[in-house]
């Protein structure tokens, strides 16, 4: 256990980077595929079965990253595991009965007859809203400290809107890169009006974070740490002006830089969740726990770990094959 140094140093600190990047790659992923049913109201028949074919092979998967970090929060970190989860029940009970609804109207909505399958869709609409909503409200509480006041639940509310306008937007990125036609047309305006929530959410979280503590003020204001940190939000303008030069241009004839505002989409939110993970580092539970008091025992966590060794790469195999064997343009929806 001492081959990388102190335990509990080290296995603290890999668990909190895996957790982080679970719940990354859980927004990324299962972002666009929550964003693809936030659009449905948008979108006529023919077109809602296109999307659908667009998410179908891999929207199961993507909620795997979920239980991944989750997971890791409890048998990691099971003291922040109880605070979190505590502070955050409703929104979390209002999450699963979002994520529950969408898969049963994913399925449903392929046997039932003609005449409720409209039903169905809004149902599949309306999961996919439940549970944007409800991370975005977990996400403003959480940065706000889990605190309990108006202010909280004023700014909780903000982030709820925005995400779920950011999934919107990489929802409809998805769409560009694998569709084509009016579809795709469609999707590139669904895009260019979801930018603006883009701008305005990594906007509102990024000036609410500093203020939500001093010692995040200090992280991100004080001499050298603002200069090391410029890089962040220049990236950030750089890649907001490639996506909007892209998205001028785009549907394309030969459809060429169609994978534009997706992976735009993705650095956005990479760069958001770098900002966040800086500015609450070393806390689980801001400004109350750090990852090294809430850690399980040493013991436990390298045990742990050599589970994780095993079932991550497992995990990220499947789900690299299922992304290889599917990409392309989604065809027309089949079930036979």
């Amino acid at each position: 256990m001492d081959l990388f140094g102190d335990p509990a140093v080290w296995l603290p600190l890999t668990f909190a980077g895996l957790m982080g990047l679970s719940i990354l790659i859980y927004v990324v992923l299962d972002g666009f595929d929550l964003g693809v049913g936030l659009l449905f109201p948008f979108a006529d028949e023919a077109e809602k079965d296109r999307m659908i074919a667009s998410i179908g092979p891999f929207w199961d998967a993507n909620e795997t990253w979920l239980v991944m970090a989750v997971g890791l929060l409890l048998v990691a970190f099971p003291v922040a595991h109880g605070m979190i989860l505590t502070a955050l029940y409703l929104p979390v009970a209002v999450m699963l009965v979002g994520l529950i609804l969408r898969g049963v109207a994913f399925e449903f909505r392929a046997k039932a007859p003609p005449a409720h399958k409209s039903a169905w869709n809004w149902t599949f609409f309306t999961g996919s809203l439940m549970a944007s909503l409800a991370q975005g409200w977990m996400l403003g509480v959480y940065i706000m400290g889990l605190d309990a006041s108006w202010i909280t639940a004023g700014f909780a509310l903000v982030c709820a809107v925005f995400l779920t306008v950011g999934y919107s937007f990489i929802g409809a990125a998805w769409v560009v890169l694998k569709t084509d036609g009016e579809l795709q047309a469609k999707a590139v305006h669904w895009a260019r009006g979801g930018i603006y929530g883009v701008l305005l959410g990594i906007g509102a979280i990024s000036i609410a974070s500093p203020f939500a503590s001093p010692r995040i003020f200090d992280k991100w204001f004080s001499f050298p740490e603002a200069l090391f940190l410029a890089p962040l939000p220049i990236m950030s303008a750089l890649v907001l002006g490639a996506l909007w030069f892209a998205l001028q241009r785009l549907p394309a004839r030969d459809d060429s830089f169609a994978w534009v505002p997706f992976v735009a989409g993705v650095i956005l939110f990479s760069l958001a969740f770098a900002g966040l993970a800086y500015s609450f580092y070393p806390y689980v539970v801001p400004d109350q726990i750090t990852i090294y008091e809430a850690a399980a025992a040493p013991e436990a966590l390298f045990i742990i770990f050599v589970g994780v060794c095993i079932v991550l790469p497992v995990i990220i195999l499947y789900s690299a094959l299922a992304y290889t064997v599917f990409r392309g343009k989604a065809t027309e929806l089949r079930y036979d």
